[in-house]
């Protein structure tokens, strides 16, 4: 194809609004631009991107038993109301009234859709499985739309459904889909890791996020680099390497207070916070327990954890199986705790308030808690003897240091971009929408569901951040817009003109995708525009094009090499990118 040809309209300098390699450099080589804030359009070379991660996306998901559709983007709202989630969703769901007020939503995601479709169709377990996908247009009100194709309002996702008569079905699909997913993001050039996660909004059971490795990534991942071990730091379980008992110690003393004296109130004034209390008693954080006022599923619950560590409400979530977590506001706290901020303490609460401990703090002796009145703690506090625990487990959020669940080895803690996500959905859609199926006996089962995502436009964006260098995008080959560019340092040099044109019939003709930059311009705006725009392979016609000889440079190289143009489509068949 011919530069002059496509709209590519490349900058010098960096938008204003960028905050990330992907985002400035999507912009400056001309592959997007913003109509709106989280909504782009895709322009020519952006657009080519996007359809080979389209290609591959396909050919992995038909290579594993899975057909394309198309679903609609607008949904009645009485479809979000059969699964529950027209309410449960919250304001990122984009609704919409038609002129007889009937109320839609622009989809978010399409488990309604396409659970209604198969609930029609398919009766009987001689159908199953059966894996369903689409590539389509996604709309959600991100409250802080940001990053570019990171963080967009309007988005393009693969999802695809997996329906199946039994749980051992269910767990092939998923298994299937898995393998799918690694060998997309494998031929894309993606570095990534498979990690445990929530299935947030969702729902489902066991899921997993696939991550690119990013620092500017909005999820934190932890891992093994010994086992293999991997989580979202809001699952992630972890051994504290100080996993010794813990007592309260008073400075003034230098001894453990007394566990078997009991509580003792002590006077702390417009003392609040951990690291004031930790000053003013001359004790360490982990001495002291942390209570968390939250209400879970609209209930009182207190969460404990250790002073030095930081509760994980998504943990709390899943411990208690609740749908919703949301910190207690000061009116709550006085009105259902009786207590007040800064001061919340377990001793002493009703039977109507749940308290859930992390597991590290249940064999502290002699600890110091909030004593729910203003300005007093109690010291020498055990849990166990001194308060209630209605539920323990694992309530911290994984930090550096940590020990590995499996191995025991130190975690390591990075930044990440979730470019995939796959559930087990089981039966959370298909009983509330009743869609069933006739098993082999004749009795009507529910389908056991599994829900597969991929951010198409996101990936794109994932990919550019971790594959660029100062002067732009390098696209690995796979997705690339051109495998090769073609460039003729002077477009008035009917020499160097002759001899790209030649190359350029010779290259197509051999299946290789080639931009012919024919523009008149200056060899350093060419040069500097084929760095921006990432191509695999440049390829210049400069001055010696009378010998037949060309120079040829992949766009990770510093240095280019002199080729013969006899030999040049062999070469660059060659060549590694």
């Amino acid at each position: 194809m011919r530069q002059t040809h496509l709209l590519i309209p490349t900058l010098r300098d960096d938008p204003s609004d960028a905050e990330t390699n992907s985002h400035r450099f999507m912009v400056r080589a001309g592959l997007i631009r913003q109509m709106a804030a989280g909504v782009y359009s895709y322009l020519p070379l952006g657009y080519r991107v996007l359809r080979n991660v389209e290609r591959i996306i396909r050919e992995e998901m038909d290579a594993a038993g899975a057909t394309e559709l198309l679903l609609p983007a607008l949904h009645p709202s009485e479809l979000w109301k059969e699964s529950g989630r027209w309410d449960q969703y919250g304001d990122e769901l984009m609704r919409l009234s038609d002129r007889q007020g009937r109320a839609f939503a622009l989809g978010a995601t399409h488990e309604e859709a396409i659970t209604s479709l198969v609930r029609d169709e398919v009766k009987s377990y001689k159908k199953l499985p059966m894996t369903l996908y689409q590539l389509q247009t996604k709309f959600r009100d991100e409250r802080r739309p940001r990053y570019g194709l990171l963080r967009g309002r309007e988005f393009l996702m693969k999802d695809a459904y997996s329906f199946d008569a039994t749980d051992e079905g269910l767990d092939r699909s998923y298994r299937s889909m898995y393998d799918a997913y690694s060998a997309i993001f494998n031929r894309c050039g993606i570095r990534y890791l498979a990690v445990e996660a929530d299935s947030g909004s969702i729902g489902g059971t066991d899921t997993h996020e696939f991550v690119a490795l990013s620092g500017i990534g909005e999820d934190t991942i932890a891992h093994c680099g010994e086992c293999g071990y991997a989580a979202n730091v809001e699952l992630a379980q972890s051994v504290p390497p100080d996993a010794e008992r813990t007592t309260a110690a008073r400075a003034d003393s230098g001894q453990p207070e007394n566990p078997a004296a009991g509580p003792q109130l002590t006077d702390t004034p417009d003392v609040r916070t951990i690291a004031q209390l930790t000053a003013y008693l001359s004790i360490r954080p982990a001495q002291i327990i942390k209570s968390v006022a939250l209400l879970v599923d609209g209930k009182p619950v207190v969460a404990l954890v250790r002073g030095d560590r930081e509760l994980n409400e998504t943990k709390v979530k899943r411990l208690l199986e609740a749908s919703s977590v949301t910190m207690m506001s000061e009116a709550d706290i006085a009105a259902k705790l009786g207590s007040h901020p800064g001061y919340i303490g377990p001793v002493g609460l009703g039977p109507d308030v749940t308290i859930a401990a992390d597991e590290q703090i249940l064999s502290m002796t002699a600890a110091v808690v909030g004593a729910n009145e203003p300005d007093r703690h109690l010291t020498g506090v055990a849990p166990g003897r001194d308060f209630r625990i209605d539920a323990s487990g694992d309530l911290c959020t994984a930090v550096p240091g940590d020990l590995c669940p499996n191995c025991r080895k130190p975690l390591l803690l990075d930044k990440g971009i979730e470019v995939g996500h796959v559930f087990k959905l089981g039966t959370k859609y298909s009983e509330p929408m009743r869609a069933t199926f006739l098993d082999d006996t004749g009795k009507p089962r529910p389908f056991q569901m599994g829900c597969y995502g991929i951010g198409v436009s996101r990936l794109l964006a994932a990919i550019a951040e971790q594959h660029h260098d100062e002067a732009g995008i390098v696209w690995p080959s796979s997705v690339a817009p051109f495998h090769v560019h073609l460039i003729v340092a002077s477009s008035r040099d009917d020499t160097q003109t002759a001899l790209a044109e030649k190359l350029y019939d010779e290259l197509r003709r051999a299946g290789i995708d080639v931009l012919l930059d024919d523009r008149d311009e200056r060899a350093g705006v060419k040069f500097a525009d084929s760095d921006l725009l990432g191509i695999p392979i440049r390829v210049t016609v400069g001055k010696r094009a009378a010998e037949g000889v060309v120079e040829c440079k992949r766009r990770r190289d510093s240095e280019a090499v002199q080729v013969e143009t006899g030999n040049l489509t062999a070469y660059i068949r060659s060549l590694d990118v």
